[in-house]
């Protein structure tokens, strides 16, 4: 029992990575351009001293009842990028009913409504709290959890919160599991999203790269940023590409949804602040999106088409990857995917590109191979402005050439990218 406890307890600080094989190769994504502490601009953070971090023992009853109230966001539509298995769940749960120590859960007040909090770290943990305690009324939007694979409090395998209330049959262990604290720490008084983001990128330096994506959804709610989570937990082909079974629950599949409709739309206002290019992105699409969300919801259609023709002229096994040392290299490269769903989303450039696959193949290779500022501009300080300037111009030259048709070639005059 001894060695099964010390065991118990070491997976349970490593909860919230257990679900990595079920992320299927996203970690096989190439980090260039992942967002990290080189997007912010920490220098610009103003009035820290007035940030109040606390730190409180909430009881799990506490958390409950905020969850229950929707005064801690946790949107119901966050389970389709739920990372726990039902296994997981119910060894979290068991763990408060043992009075096992649980890891903290950090959330930040909404500047704009007091009493209301943002989850940055631990949102698997609510979430199986919040399905635990669901009833089966489905109005409540989160599915009910009933707890399954249980060793040491194995008669309650089969039941839920409300299941075990009902029985009436173990009035201490309900009383026990209410009154087990949480740890939780609560920042307050936060000026600048620059210090949230900072928070969440110091809490996540484990072994699995993350995306600030799930922070992005928070703090910029709207019609756009909704229609992003939606589309990309349908679309096969961008789950194909990634190679993912279910959608990203870090949210790295939005992100790179997001920068596409940036590029698309916005590259000339791009200026080596990827988190900020990002993050504008979604306020402007958001206030456009009651008028013009067909526009949008086409373009996320040309998107996917954009998807099909790279990997039709590519093949599936090596489109959107970067060639180097004469093969194509085994991980998706968001700058290579960037530049080929720009030019390809286009219709008539596409159904060109598509008569001269061969053509456009070799033209890949031999720019990867023989020009090293290109090579550069994919694997290297990606986010600068001249390189981001350089992959797009490179690979509207070469597409202009081989398929004898005019494109629009970006130039870059005074650090900025014009057309």
């Amino acid at each position: 029992m001894e060695q099964r406890g010390n065991s118990y307890q070491l997976d349970l600080f490593s909860l919230e990575d257990m679900e990595i094989e079920e992320l299927s190769n996203i970690n096989d994504v190439s980090m260039d351009e992942q967002e990290d502490e080189s997007d912010l601009n920490i220098s610009r953070l103003e009035n820290l001293s007035q940030v109040v971090v606390t730190g409180t023992d909430w009881t799990t009853e506490t958390i409950l009842n905020q969850l229950k109230k929707g005064n801690i966001i946790l949107d119901p539509k966050y389970q389709r990028r739920d990372a726990w298995s039902i296994k997981h769940k119910s060894r979290f749960i068991e763990s408060l009913f043992l009075g096992m120590p649980i890891p903290q859960i950090m959330l930040a007040e909404l500047k704009n409504a007091r009493g209301k909090y943002l989850v940055i770290d631990g949102k698997q943990r609510l979430l199986s709290l919040r399905q635990f305690a669901a009833g089966t009324d489905e109005q409540e939007g989160f599915a009910q959890l009933k707890l399954r694979g249980l060793e040491l409090k194995s008669e309650f395998n089969g039941l839920s919160y409300v299941d075990i209330e009902e029985q009436g049959l173990y009035p201490e262990e309900i009383a026990a599991f209410q009154n087990q604290t949480i740890r939780t720490v609560v920042v307050k008084n936060w000026t600048d999203e620059e210090f949230l983001y900072l928070l969440f990128l110091r809490l996540n330096t484990g072994s699995v790269k993350l995306s600030p994506q799930e922070l992005r959804q928070a703090l910029h709610p709207g019609g756009f940023v909704d229609f992003a989570d939606d589309f990309t937990s349908r679309s096969e082909l961008l789950k194909n590409v990634l190679k993912l079974k279910k959608p990203d629950f870090r949210m790295r599949d939005v992100e790179i949804f997001i920068r596409y409709f940036a590029f698309k739309f916005f590259l000339t206002d791009y200026a080596g602040d990827m988190k900020k290019f990002l993050d504008v992105t979604c306020e402007r699409l958001n206030e456009i999106w009651k008028r013009k969300s067909s526009i949008i919801e086409d373009e996320a259609l040309a998107f996917e088409k954009a998807i099909e023709t790279t990997r039709d002229i590519f093949g599936a096994e090596v489109a959107f990857k970067k060639w180097k040392n004469g093969k194509f290299e085994s991980k998706f490269n968001r700058t290579v995917f960037d530049i080929m769903l720009y030019y390809f989303s286009d219709n008539a450039l596409a159904e060109k590109a598509l008569q001269k696959k061969n053509e456009i193949v070799r033209s890949f290779v031999d720019v990867c191979e023989n020009d090293s500022e290109f090579l550069t501009s994919l694997e290297t300080t990606t986010k600068t402005i001249h390189a981001t300037w350089k992959r797009y111009e490179t690979w509207a030259r070469i597409l202009q050439g081989v398929l004898e048709t005019p494109i629009r070639i970006p130039k870059l005059e005074e650090n900025r990218i014009v057309f």
